[in-house]
């Protein structure tokens, strides 16, 4: 159900996407953001999924183990009643949320505040994640990062699953990902 959005018409919201594959620093680069967010003074609030547990319950962490502080919830309609008066939103693993999160994110928007959101942009399948295709077209920004192909040494935008696993939520690292380019990630295990 769609409510009508409170517009504060002295300022303005955006949306910006950082997506990519796995290992490509997408956390890295919401947390810098928030970062440099908070030393402008601005309030901030953060979110992640409660489902992803892997580093930290409450905090968001990046591969370099830089972290930051964050509140992990259930679904994306818990952002609207947990962001009260903030200036900048960030949500991590946008991917595994639910499909409110395009919706969140626009009233949020339409609130005067800036949202920043990460994930993955395609799974383990290279099919569109969650509902990441619908915020890049949403979205006033987007930034597209890329990892190493590990195979290769070329660009990477793959994240190639190592195991036979064939759930769509498989959370891991890289005991169970590594990227890969284009190439390689077809090539499978035959390299």
């Amino acid at each position: 159900m769609f409510t009508e959005p409170h517009i504060n018409p002295g300022q303005r919201g955006w949306l910006e996407v950082i997506c990519g594959s796995m290992f490509s620093g997408k956390t890295e680069e919401l947390i810098r953001r928030l970062k440099r967010a908070k030393i402008a003074n601005l309030r901030v609030e953060i979110f992640k999924p409660s489902l992803d547990v892997r580093f930290h319950e409450s905090h968001i962490v990046s591969h370099d183990e830089n972290t930051i502080p964050s509140f992990p919830v259930d679904d994306a309609q818990s952002i609207l009643g947990l962001s009260g008066e903030v200036d900048v939103i960030g949500i991590d693993e946008a991917q595994f949320f639910d499909d409110r999160l395009p919706g969140v994110c626009d009233q949020l928007a339409l609130r005067g505040v800036r949202v920043i959101v990460a994930g993955l942009d395609m799974d383990y399948a290279a099919q569109p994640f969650g509902q990441i295709p619908n915020l890049l077209a949403r979205a006033e920004y987007i930034t597209k990062l890329h990892a190493i192909c590990v195979k290769c040494g070329n660009i990477a935008n793959y994240s190639y699953r190592k195991t036979t696993h064939d759930s769509l939520l498989l959370l891991g690292e890289k005991d169970i990902y590594e990227p890969r380019c284009r190439v390689c990630y077809h090539k499978g295990e035959n390299l």
